[in-house]
């Protein structure tokens, strides 16, 4: 049996109330492949109930499990992502317990020996450098689904989602906040989706998450947890982690104590609610499945899979810091996926001033497009006329200001050009340095008081002569040209 053991690490721990939080995680992710883990039914959502069922998925007597081996390649490539161990061999066992929605009246998993063990997790919390243990990630099939919405006193089972390929991934109890919880969880989810091996749907609930929570004292053991089960968006997580957090602590304060549990999350109220006692490992009577002999990957498998994976986000975000001179904080922000690293390296490229389109991208940009409840893929502005505007303010023909006039219209018209735009809109700063001089001169003869005032050593003077001057010109004045002029003509 192979066991992973729980190493002492320390934490920047933020206290509630005086309590540490103690937060770890248990996601399903649904794997893409095309059928399911152990018969040839079909995955894709939205199919009319009990429509995608086999007689595998329902165990029925004659039936055999058959492993699905683009389940085994996927949870291979996670494993390479993490840095974690992939076991040349593991098992499968049978969990036992009875839900209606569950056909076999057991689920098959992996318990003693998973596929993926130990590995971590790296992210940034701020500008903060992260990293969360993995226990491990085991392969299992998924259960059915009940439905209650559309039955009066009754509850619907579809069979649909019985079979779906799972891969399981545990953590450490390692997360010592809400907002650390989350990012760990938009992490994961990122990485499974750049190499693929999820779509990430939290809707449709490829992606769900279960947050184990506690609170101790300081230095005391750790507090009984309760399991918050199947968070299906970031913005609930954090409103279901920090509700329990408090329910929790003010149990404690009342004198009482928690219970082992698992819980739901009503975003309707905000509140978590206990739907039935915790189960340990024991309840579920796991043994070996006698139909599914183990699973053994050798190295040369691993090896080919590792070949045809795609750059993963760290190595692009190293490769990034390298090649263009970004800080860490900066590249791990431009990886956060495929499609806005992709959009940042067209650009980067084709005006050789990745600092200033990073920090467009991460900026501005991504102001509009999440005004826009838009992502990168429907950007109405190119990755190349953000290349040609970032070229226009570096060689001083547009300022800053008139760069965001340039991207009103590119967001309102994409199929501008950046120096059509600019030529309409008269938005080129004045390069006549003699005429710059005169509209300085006539500044600061009309402004003696602002003169005076700086000259006494008032630094907000400067602002405002500086903003007499940019009228002045219409805007097409160079900030920086300016400040040196006043600067030289004030003897600064």
């Amino acid at each position: 049996m192979n066991t992973v053991v729980e190493k002492s690490v320390p934490h920047k721990s933020l206290l509630v109330q005086g309590y540490e939080v103690v937060i770890g995680f248990e996601t399903h992710a649904q794997l893409s492949t095309r059928s399911k883990i152990f018969s040839r039914a079909a995955t894709a959502f939205g199919a009319e109930p009990n429509t995608q069922a086999c007689a595998v998925d329902l165990a029925l007597p004659g039936t055999l499990p058959v492993m699905n081996k683009g389940a085994v390649e996927r949870a291979i490539e996670l494993g390479l992502a993490l840095g974690s161990h992939i076991a040349p061999r593991s098992i499968f066992a049978r969990k036992n317990y009875f839900y209606p929605d569950l056909p076999k009246g057991y689920q098959i998993s992996q318990f003693e020996i998973p596929v993926v063990q130990g590995g971590s997790v790296e992210f940034y919390l701020g500008d903060e450098k992260k990293s969360v243990r993995l226990v491990r990630a085991h392969l299992e099939e998924d259960a059915g689904k009940s439905l209650h919405e559309d039955f009066i006193g009754q509850t619907g089972i579809d069979l649909n989602r019985a079979g779906t390929p799972l891969l399981e991934i545990v953590t450490e109890p390692d997360m010592r906040s809400t907002a650390e919880a989350v990012a760990y969880a938009k992490e994961l989810h990122k990485i499974v989706t750049w190499i693929g091996i999820c779509d990430g749907n939290m809707q449709e609930g490829s992606f769900r998450c279960d947050a184990n929570v506690s609170v101790r004292k300081p230095s005391a053991e750790l507090g009984t947890r309760r399991e918050i089960k199947n968070l299906n968006s970031f913005k609930f997580m954090q409103q279901a982690i920090d509700y329990e957090i408090r329910w929790q602590i003010e149990e404690l304060e009342d004198g009482r104590a928690i219970q082992q549990a698992t819980v739901l999350f009503n975003p309707d109220t905000g509140e978590t609610r206990a739907m039935r006692t915790k189960e340990d490992a024991a309840d579920y009577r796991y043994f070996p499945d006698p139909d599914l002999p183990p699973l053994v990957i050798d190295p040369a498998w691993v090896e080919r899979v590792r070949a045809g994976m795609t750059e993963l986000p760290r190595v692009m975000a190293a490769r990034f810091s390298a090649a263009y001179g970004l800080s860490d904080y900066d590249a791990t922000a431009l990886t956060q996926s495929r499609d806005v690293a992709s959009y940042f390296e067209a650009s980067a490229k084709a005006c050789n001033q990745p600092k200033l389109v990073g920090n467009w991208i991460m900026g501005e940009l991504s102001r509009r497009l999440n005004a826009a409840e838009a992502d990168i893929t429907t950007c109405p502005v190119s990755a190349l006329q953000l290349a040609q505007l970032v070229t226009r303010i570096q060689d001083g023909t547009i300022s800053n200001n008139a760069a965001r006039q340039v991207m009103d219209a590119l967001w309102a018209e994409p199929d501008s050009s950046v120096d059509v735009v600019i030529e309409a809109k008269g938005l080129k700063q004045m390069k006549d340095a003699g005429a710059l001089e005169k509209i300085v001169d006539s500044v600061l003869a009309a402004n003696p008081k602002n003169v005076e005032e700086f000259r006494a050593g008032n630094a907000k003077a400067l602002n405002a002569l500086v903003g007499q001057i940019m009228k002045g010109s219409q805007g097409k004045a160079n900030p920086q040209q300016v400040n040196e002029l006043l600067r030289a003509k004030l003897g600064a």
